[in-house]
């Protein structure tokens, strides 16, 4: 009689940096495997948090290797939940138990039980929304809460000739690392004031990215008033745009993909709302992208927020992919 497989032994330790090598290549080993990252930026940016809002979740087989990996992140108003398993350890009920514990720690932290940490709404993303991740979450009662539509457009010399928009008042200049940090993250904070996860980036979060090999100064540009001096102290920024390219693409577009960069974030002040910097912004992003040699431009935008929706359809951008957070029902 066939016996059922043993569940894996989970550890919930802060990840040492041989363990966070071993999640790294977990998440590798799924996304070679499903076409599309099980994990996003942020988390694989915290393996190495150790905070009293930050869960990781470990899964070890019984010969020590990693077969699954879980983080929850309980900073903002709901609980939110990363998780993947490899792919040689699926329908083993590795996902299932990761997601348990999830729960159970959305509820009632195991380790920090820090003030208003408990009782948590739990969301889940599923990053490309597959077909294994719909059966998966509608199995467990499920449902979408959120998508985070994956937005594309082509580029041509059309975009690297275009001028830059005109801005009465204000000016446009790049990011002076170290300088500007603490302004950036103010204007973020009101720019995404509502946003779950982009408005609760810190100057160490700012930091872990300038880290990053993809980071450049010189895509990253804001927008401060005209009179602005060199050192800044005129006033705050109004607006920001942030272009990221990872390293290690095609050159060109000649191996049939050609090399993507990404608008990675576009910023305005609500006290510069309604003044045009979203669009004006998002051109200098597609101007900027174009002129670093890259043939397409990606971006991702909240299903929900229409007016983004709006202006990046107005520059041309298509819907290419989703990312969904499911959540269970109210009640449920």
């Amino acid at each position: 009689m066939p016996t059922s497989p043993a569940l894996p032994a989970l550890s919930f330790e802060p990840l040492d940096a041989a363990a966070q090598d071993d999640v790294r290549a977990l998440a590798a080993a799924a996304a070679a495997h499903d076409g599309v990252a099980p994990l996003s930026e942020q988390p694989l940016l915290r393996l190495g948090t150790d905070a009293d809002w930050l869960t990781h979740v470990v899964a070890r087989g019984d010969d020590g290797a990693v077969v699954g990996y879980l983080q929850v992140d309980r900073g903002g108003d709901d609980a939110s939940a990363e998780l993947v398993v490899h792919p040689d350890h699926r329908r083993r009920g590795v996902g299932g138990v990761l997601l348990r514990t999830a729960e159970r720690d959305a509820r009632l932290p195991m380790f920090s039980g820090a003030p208003g940490q408990r009782g948590k709404p739990l969301r889940v993303w599923a990053h490309g929304d597959l077909p294994a991740a719909q059966a998966f979450a509608a199995a467990r009662g499920y449902e979408v809460a959120r998508e985070l539509l994956v937005l594309a457009r082509p580029l041509g010399p059309d975009d690297a000739a275009r001028d830059v928009p005109d801005l009465p008042g204000l000016a446009l200049r790049t990011f002076r690392p170290g300088a500007d940090d603490d302004a950036w993250v103010r204007l973020n904070a009101r720019a995404f004031a509502d946003h779950p996860e982009q408005g609760r980036l810190t100057v160490a979060d700012l930091q872990d990215r300038r880290r990053e090999p993809w980071f450049d100064a010189d895509g990253f540009f804001l927008v401060v008033p005209a009179d602005d001096p060199s050192d800044g102290a005129a006033g705050e920024p109004l607006g920001y745009l942030w272009t990221k390219v990872e390293n290690d693409q095609p050159s060109g577009a000649e191996d049939g993909e050609g090399r993507s960069g990404e608008i990675y974030a576009v910023g305005v002040s609500p006290d510069a709302q309604g003044r045009g910097l979203g669009r004006a912004l998002t051109a200098v992003g597609l101007r900027h992208l174009a002129r670093t040699g890259c043939d397409r431009a990606v971006l991702y935008v909240d299903g929900d927020n229409a007016a983004a929706l709006a202006t990046y359809a107005g520059a041309g951008f298509e819907r290419a992919a989703v990312d969904v957070q499911y959540a269970r029902p109210a009640g449920a």
